[in-house]
């Protein structure tokens, strides 16, 4: 690994968790060079400006979970359990701190076309992803009534991005009973399979 490589990663991880403790509004290039131990001229070498260095964050994040995913939607695992390892996948994404990178940046989105583009990208593999599944899933099942695999997939991942923002404003489970509610879609999964 190269002495500039190894800065670049030095320089993302720490930009993730500062991200993660701050949110994006109070995110500082000289903050994350601190934290990364690096001078602050090295940010501005290998990203240019804070909104690189988050986008690479996000998309460094999302390419490793998207990874990750696939090789669950690609298993013989009936969907239904697929659909309740992805309700765990949530904890997990959570703790990483990705889920609040994702819904930070798409909130930054909503003023800035060039980070909503990004983050459209982003959404685009996971929405991608989803589809592929949902066909696979037609085939199996001998189709998906009314809905086609892209349908589907905007049905299956608009609840996690939903879910995510309401756990991210401090919703408790008592209070909405989310993760509850997505792990009830799989067991109407489980009957539609069997």
């Amino acid at each position: 690994m190269t002495n500039e490589m190894s800065t670049r990663t030095v320089i993302v991880s720490a930009a993730k968790d500062a991200l993660v403790e701050s949110g994006y509004s109070a995110l500082s290039t000289r903050s994350i060079a601190q934290r990364a131990g690096v001078p602050l001229s090295q940010i501005h070498y290998h990203f240019g400006t804070k909104q690189n260095l988050v986008l690479e964050v996000l998309e460094e994040e999302n390419r490793r979970l998207l990874q990750r995913q696939a090789g669950l939607y690609s298993s013989d695992m009936p969907f239904w359990k697929q659909w309740e390892q992805a309700c765990d996948f949530l904890d997990d994404d959570l703790a990483s701190g990705y889920v609040r990178v994702l819904q930070e940046m798409t909130a930054a989105g909503w003023g800035d076309d060039e980070i909503a583009a990004a983050v459209r990208a982003n959404l685009r593999g996971w929405m991608d992803l989803l589809t592929e599944t949902a066909g696979r899933a037609s085939k199996a099942l001998g189709g998906l009534g009314p809905f086609t695999p892209a349908e589907i997939a905007v049905l299956a991942g608009s609840p996690f991005l939903g879910v995510e923002a309401l756990i991210l404003l401090g919703f408790e489970e008592e209070e909405l009973p989310m993760r509850s509610a997505l792990r009830k879609i799989g067991d109407v999964l489980r009957s539609l399979e069997e």
